[in-house]
């Protein structure tokens, strides 16, 4: 049954999160954002709801190995794997905007992230807590950074033609589509993270190895095919900027929101993996600035990069 409930877990979190996507998508073209902001918003952010609902849920019941394996491994599979295969399909051109600011958020993200887990080294205490208070800042940082992308919408929105109302989206039918796919993801989180738990305790795997593999994994799928089919469909901006959304959202929103639900104690084994995120970002930045593209060879060199990442830390377990 566990594997059961993971299984129809991930196909509500894959399903409702392309729905959601569609329906917020839609809106958002009506209201005249750009095909960055809503890659770095909209769409970001309906993909990384599964993260959200999965860490915070992970919270509420205990599972802090899982809450905080969950947000690491995702941006760690996000900047490798779904940025290496977008990158192999469709070369990725990358805005100036997103080098000179959101690349380097997202980098700001992984250092603030290393040290709200590193009590134990900073203050020399036995244990490390990610506490309320540590969420608190986290959900700061994300008011901070929502407040930017709003300043950016506002002065790129009379830059954009309003769209003919006849090839307007049905607001009811993408109203209808954003609830709904809300609905199936706070289903598919709570499926996921009591089937994960259980295979967890049952395989004699640690709930971090879950967080940073399985579920990790599992919620970063529609990250995954948001991505590809952006690149297929040569949308580079969204496919970039969904990646990087999704890795600031996960850390700053996802976490902090995780963390002021009930603290979470930190699994030491993870500060290697939080290291590897600021290193793995720093990467992003340097081949996004290599000519503001990210080519087929820079692809496969941090898709190879997961599969090295997956063979440590499975070895480690």
């Amino acid at each position: 049954m566990s594997y059961v409930l993971l299984l129809i877990g991930f196909a509500l979190l894959i399903k409702g999160a392309d729905y959601f996507v569609q329906g917020a998508s839609n809106v958002a073209t009506n209201l005249r954002v750009s095909p960055l902001l809503i890659g770095l918003t909209i769409v970001a952010f309906g993909t990384s709801a599964p993260e959200a609902t999965v860490s915070i849920v992970a919270a509420f019941q205990g599972n802090a190995g899982v809450a905080i394996g969950n947000v690491i491994g995702s941006n760690i599979f996000n900047i490798t794997l779904v940025v290496g295969l977008t990158a192999f399909i469709f070369p990725l051109l990358v805005e100036s905007e997103t080098v000179r600011k959101e690349i380097p958020f997202a980098l700001l993200g992984s250092i603030v992230l290393l040290v709200v887990i590193a009590d134990s080294t900073l203050q020399g205490v036995n244990a490390s807590l990610i506490t309320r208070g540590d969420g608190l800042i986290l959900l700061l940082f994300f008011v901070v950074f929502l407040y930017y992308i709003f300043e950016v919408a506002r002065k790129n929105r009379a830059a954009i033609p309003a769209l003919d109302a006849s090839h307007n989206p049905a607001w009811t039918k993408n109203t209808l589509l954003t609830v709904g796919g809300l609905v199936g993801i706070i289903l598919g989180g709570e499926f996921v993270v009591r089937g994960a738990t259980s295979i967890a305790l049952s395989l004699g795997m640690s709930e971090t190895l879950v967080g940073l593999t399985i579920v990790a994994i599992g919620t970063s799928l529609p990250e995954l095919i948001t991505s590809v089919t952006a690149a297929l469909k040569k949308k580079a901006e969204i496919a970039l900027g969904n990646i990087v959304g999704s890795n600031i959202f996960n850390i700053f929103f996802v976490l902090g929101a995780a963390a002021t639900v009930a603290p979470l104690p930190v699994d030491p084994r993870i500060y290697i993996d939080a290291i590897l995120t600021i290193g793995l970002t720093v990467l992003l930045f340097i081949f996004s600035r290599t000519n503001y593209r990210i080519g087929k060879r820079e692809g496969v060199t941090l898709a190879v990069a997961y599969v090295i990442y997956m063979i440590y830390i499975l070895l480690r377990n």
